[in-house]
């Protein structure tokens, strides 16, 4: 089954799906935290957004909860999704999204002041360094980015990844995981280096700036 065919049906149908995982082809295998996507932002998304300036681009918002919580504070910010069900989604919460990839064409090239890269969507196309440069190219010269780390014991590697319920396994698709202790390189190849790494409650993140 395709990624995005498996994604849709756990976001549509929640925590009724009963387990979802992620397994990578280095043998790991982690929740798929679907619940927290559907959620609201918690206490650790609200620390984490409380200095992010606008505007913001949300690259793999989901259903948005990031996008959602911004706007309560007033911050502009906009997501972009491969999923129509997860932006039909972070819509419906009155957030603004779009379908497409962070390597199509976007609106607001070079404008942006922040970009999230959170829920480990570093990892989106098994390439980060490619990622954060690609990145580079929509944010203005003063512009970070907010990203989320696996641990620091974890294997800086790119992999292979599948989406799995009780019942189905998705198709593998290219995926990378980045530790906090492996960020730096990563972020010097994208054009960018990590100014500050820390970590709150189990989560790790990064910023990054030119």
């Amino acid at each position: 089954m395709h990624p995005l065919r498996l994604y849709a049906d756990c976001l549509r149908r929640g925590t009724d799906h009963g387990e979802q995982l992620a397994r990578f082809s280095d043998g790991t295998v982690v929740p798929l935290r679907v619940d927290r996507y559907l959620g609201l932002a918690d206490e650790t998304d609200e620390l984490l957004l409380t200095d992010v300036c606008g505007p913001v681009l949300d690259v793999g918002c989901g259903p948005g909860r990031h996008l959602h919580a911004l706007a309560a504070r007033g911050v502009f910010a906009l997501g972009v999704d491969l999923s129509p069900v997860a932006v039909d989604l972070a819509r419906g919460r009155g957030a603004r999204a779009i379908v497409g990839s962070i390597f199509d064409e976007l609106p607001g090239s070079g404008t942006w002041r922040s970009a999230l890269l959170l829920d480990g969507n570093i990892g989106i196309g098994g390439a980060p360094a490619r990622l954060l440069a690609r990145i580079g190219t929509l944010m203005c010269d003063e512009g970070e980015i907010l990203v989320e780390l696996d641990p620091p014991e974890t294997a800086t590697a790119t992999v292979r990844a599948r989406i799995e319920t009780a019942q189905r396994a998705s198709s593998w698709f290219p995926w990378a995981r980045v530790s906090t202790a492996g960020i730096e390189p990563v972020a010097v190849a994208g054009g960018f280096e990590a100014t500050e790494t820390w970590s709150l409650g189990d989560r790790w993140f990064a910023r990054l700036t030119r």
